[in-house]
């Protein structure tokens, strides 16, 4: 049952960050870098904190210790739109966080109720820099979703006082509706 619900909630992560990607495709350049004082700052920001959060996680689940998105440097300069991976636009972050999704896909398929309880090794890039920490898979693989959620609900937040409308669909009830074509 782990597994199923685990599974269930990292198909409504794709599902939200999908949205949130197209509803960013609806935004000028200067309302994709607006300046917000929540979360990383910017729509933008947010959208590539998400996509290096994912990636840093999964790189520890299959085993590197040490997860750094490739191109990726310790602090942005001041006023550098550049994402996280030295990503520069919305078209390449959708196509890296595509092709990382079918890698999650791949990894969630062959998760199996004994390796919930692995540990994981990963150095800090935070709290305790440098320090290894050992968490359970199981805890990470829910951490990856809550943190998700949590930024979406700051990206929503920016959407909405930019005036977008209507906001993307993000609540795990309404997937479930749509799969079960009880929604438009």
């Amino acid at each position: 049952m782990a597994v199923r619900s685990i599974s269930r909630l990292h198909e409504h992560r794709r599902w939200v960050n999908q949205a949130l990607l197209d509803s960013a495709e609806a935004l000028s350049d200067k309302q994709l870098h607006q300046s917000f004082s929540i979360g990383q700052g910017s729509v933008w920001r947010s959208l590539v904190h998400l996509y290096a959060a994912e990636y840093v996680w999964l790189e520890a689940l299959q085993g590197n210790e040490s997860p750094v998105l490739p191109g990726d440097v310790a602090e942005a300069l001041p006023g550098n739109q550049q994402g996280a991976g030295g990503i520069r636009s919305l078209e390449e972050l959708k196509q890296k966080w595509n092709a990382q999704e079918q890698r999650w896909i791949d990894y969630l398929e062959q998760i199996s109720t004994e390796m919930l309880d692995d540990l994981v090794n990963k150095r800090s890039t935070s709290s305790g820099k440098g320090r290894v920490h050992q968490t359970r898979c199981e805890d990470i693989l829910l951490h990856v979703c809550t943190h998700a959620q949590y930024t979406t609900a700051q990206v929503i937040n920016m959407l909405r006082q930019i005036g977008i409308e209507p906001l993307p669909a993000t609540m795990l009830i309404t997937l479930a509706r749509t799969q079960m074509g009880t929604v438009d």
